[in-house]
């Protein structure tokens, strides 16, 4: 297997050559990597810095690369698995260049959650994390993180994976981005309430093709029933973007109080904040002083995610101004507008041309509008 020996953050490790002309480079190498998902690894390797647990598993390691920059630069005591033979081989190679005490396993990621607990859990695999998560919500004694890249059944583009996956009924709707990363963390909190844990989001958000979550873990019955009482649907009018949220696992849908027409539920989501604000101003402190492989974008995704209202839904402004046949204003003059009458209102962190508020949806058309 051919390598390439690359720099992430102030980590070196050996990664399989890929071929550049591919559609999707990293599927072309025996093992895998993906150098766009630097941020996500960074986001980590932050957090980990604050939070500094006693013990870290990349369950999923591949290259190892995530799990030797938590060691390298996070000083964190570290396991790093992986059951493919030649990643295992890869992992053991980088860790050994690296000088870092980090112990190796080779195992199938659910018989190693099953045996055995750590402080920090972390899954990142290729795809969905839905068949791992019931053992890492048992294993994971304080922290759960996880990645998903099944963005089209977490957001309803392919509605019967996510049916199978997460167990919910999604629509697709301009704010998939959201009800993707609320989709996840909902299926994540019912996983823990099977076993009487409760969940704290800390540091959550949606980039590119992937959701990322990192949570605190809550024991007790009590925890478990004030993160369920968190878990609810959107209820959605696709006729005139009225949305409203219903908490519980069995929605009433009554007909659109501003057009009449039917409400559809959209989950069970987590209609909880998706970030806390004392670990993100946490992270605001650390970033100066650290070198990471993204450090420009991960300061302003954590300073849109700090100014970002906790609402469950967006408004696209440009879907707003087109059903309403006007030219949409600059987003600073709609959020001025919606704050001087009373509501409040910011970006997203996930896109550029969406706002958050809790104005029902005609103070939204108000303030694009111009009246």
């Amino acid at each position: 297997m051919e390598c390439d020996r690359i720099r992430e953050g102030r980590t070196e490790v050996l990664v399989p050559r890929q071929d550049a002309l591919a559609q999707f480079p990293p599927g072309t190498a025996r093992v895998f990597y993906n150098p766009k998902a630097a941020l996500s690894r960074d986001a980590t390797v932050i957090l980990l810095s604050l939070l500094q647990p006693r013990e870290y598993l990349d369950t999923m390691g591949a290259t190892g690369i995530r799990g030797l920059r938590a060691a390298v630069e996070a000083s964190v005591p570290v396991v790093i698995n992986d059951r493919d033979p030649m990643a295992a081989e890869l992992i053991r190679e980088n860790i050994a260049f690296a000088g870092v005490p980090v112990e190796s396993l080779d195992q199938d990621a659910n018989v190693l959650l099953s045996s055995r607990r750590f402080e920090a859990v972390d899954l990142d695999p290729f795809g969905t994390p839905a068949p791992y998560l019931d053992s890492a919500c048992r294993s994971a004694r304080r922290y759960l993180f996880a990645t998903a890249t099944d963005t089209a059944p977490l957001c309803g583009a392919h509605r019967k994976a996510g049916m199978r996956r997460y167990s919910v009924h999604l629509v697709k709707t301009e704010y998939h981005a959201e009800v993707g990363l609320r989709t996840l963390l909902g299926f994540i909190a019912r996983s823990l309430a099977r076993y009487d844990r409760g969940m704290e989001p800390l540091l959550c958000f949606s980039h590119q093709h992937f959701h990322r979550v990192h949570l605190r873990v809550l024991p007790g019955a009590a925890k478990a029933d004030a993160t369920l009482g968190r878990v609810g649907f959107v209820l959605h009018c696709q006729k005139c973007l009225h949305r409203e949220e219903a908490f519980g696992l069995a929605p009433s849908c009554d007909p659109c109080p501003r057009c009449g027409g039917p409400l559809t539920p959209i989950g069970p989501l987590w209609l909880g904040p998706v970030n806390d604000p004392a670990t993100l101003e946490g992270i605001s402190r650390l970033l100066p002083d650290n070198t990471l492989a993204e450090s420009p974008a991960l300061t302003r995704l954590v300073r849109l995610l700090r100014e970002e209202l906790p609402t469950s839904t967006h408004y696209d402004y440009h879907v707003v101004a087109r059903n309403l046949r006007v030219s949409p204003p600059p987003m600073e003059t709609v959020l001025g507008r919606l704050e001087a009458s009373g509501y409040r209102a910011s970006r997203a962190h996930y896109s550029g041309t969406v706002l958050k508020t809790d104005a029902p949806i005609g103070e939204v058309e108000r303030a694009i509008g111009g009246e």
